[in-house]
């Protein structure tokens, strides 16, 4: 984020009604954030061009698109096979995302398949990496959520 843009409540309001409907039209957005149509279009503007907004999309329910089961696989990679790993997992249509962490892993990735038996063979594909630690989700009490200003409650 560039240093010179600051968030202010207006910002934050934008923020916050564009995660909660990333198809609001414009006038909804500007209502929420106080703003006029093309003060909410610049805002928007300079939020993308910060890297503040990366993206705006759909966000797909995996077990209704085929995908009902779902998995956290923790895995310790050496050095040396740290960018063939990601590589690998960058071209599998299983993975949702990968973060690099510290602690006993490496990596965390979160992983989507049609049923167990495709998610062994997921996992047999990456085990040459290094040792996996796999969690089944049963379920997602608190779903992945937007952000909000810093030191607010929800």
């Amino acid at each position: 984020m560039s240093e010179s843009l600051q968030l202010d409540t207006k910002a934050w309001a934008l923020l916050m009604a564009l995660q909660e409907d990333g198809r609001a039209p414009l006038k909804t957005l500007a209502l929420a954030a106080g703003l006029s149509v093309p003060a909410t279009v610049e805002r928007l503007k300079r939020l993308q061009e910060a890297g503040v907004i990366r993206s705006v999309g759909a966000e797909v329910d995996p077990a209704l698109a085929g995908y009902p089961v779902r998995a956290i696989v923790g895995i310790t990679v050496q050095q040396p096979g740290k960018k063939a790993f990601l590589d690998k997992l960058r071209r599998a249509p299983e993975v949702l995302e990968c973060h690099h962490v510290a602690g006993a892993d490496s990596y965390v990735v979160t992983v989507v398949s049609r049923s167990l038996e495709q998610l062994e063979r997921f996992l047999a594909t990456i085990n040459g990496y290094g040792e996996t630690r796999t969690s089944i989700v049963f379920s997602t009490p608190i779903p992945r959520r937007g952000l909000v200003a810093p030191g607010s409650a929800r």
